[in-house]
């Protein structure tokens, strides 16, 4: 049994995509997996099948219900907005504290492995002193970090890469996603950002349609313990 944190170098890079690829790789494989996203921003009631809560339940095989999707996502913001401007839009305010105690709640309920999904890249602000990366400090779980491979990534990746090595997290795995429409080839990325961070696993995830198996998964899940 492991748990493990994903995280991104920025946002809509492709965090929930491999979240949800990895549990269903892993449920494929017998393995007992479950997932939370506990912040979520941009959340639409209306199209909540199409958010990062759904998609994440729909891979777990469970039901699109609001007490499904409260469970695995409490904090949810209408605005497309880091969560501190998402949540001051709506007068309210993220209690770091209790987000840190529902993970770890979270964590000693799961019957398997955990994943936890962030929100945004690794330096996103959470509320008025607290970013995504004292979130994954005060876990202290083995990290994933997903990129994409539109221009600037590798930039991107290595700043959030050396951000996280400066404060000890355990960076298991760079998860590059091929970004949709990026004329950046995906192999170059993975080559460069490797060439950089020899010490990390550098796994390519080329365009997959929704709910294919891809051997990056089987890579990621071992990289981290899962298996």
């Amino acid at each position: 049994m492991a748990n493990v944190f994903i995280t991104a170098s920025g946002t809509d890079v492709g965090k929930t995509f491999v979240a949800a690829g990895l549990i269903r790789h892993l449920r494929g494989k017998g393995e007992t997996i479950d997932a939370i996203k506990p912040v979520v921003s941009g959340f639409d009631p209306a199209h909540a099948g199409v958010s990062d809560s759904g998609v994440l339940l729909r891979a777990l095989g469970l039901p699109l219900t609001d007490e499904e999707i409260e469970d695995i996502s409490p904090w949810r913001f209408k605005a497309a907005l880091s969560p501190d401007m998402a949540a001051r839009h709506e007068g309210r305010e993220i209690d770091f504290d209790q987000l840190i105690s529902f993970c770890e709640t979270s964590i000693k309920e799961a019957e398997g492995s955990l994943l936890i999904e962030g929100v945004g890249g690794v330096m996103v602000p959470i509320d008025q002193e607290n970013t995504i990366l004292d979130w994954i400090i005060e876990l202290d779980l083995p990290v994933v970090l997903v990129a994409g491979t539109y221009l600037g990534s590798i930039s991107h990746t290595l700043t959030a890469a050396e951000v996280l090595d400066q404060e000890e997290c355990d960076l298991r795995a760079i998860v590059v996603s091929e970004s949709e429409g990026s004329h950046v080839p995906l192999f170059e990325t993975v080559a460069t950002i490797g060439r950089f961070l020899p010490a990390v696993e550098v796994i390519a995830l080329p365009r997959l349609e929704p709910g294919a198996d891809h051997p990056a998964f089987a890579q990621i899940a071992k990289a981290c313990g899962l298996v």
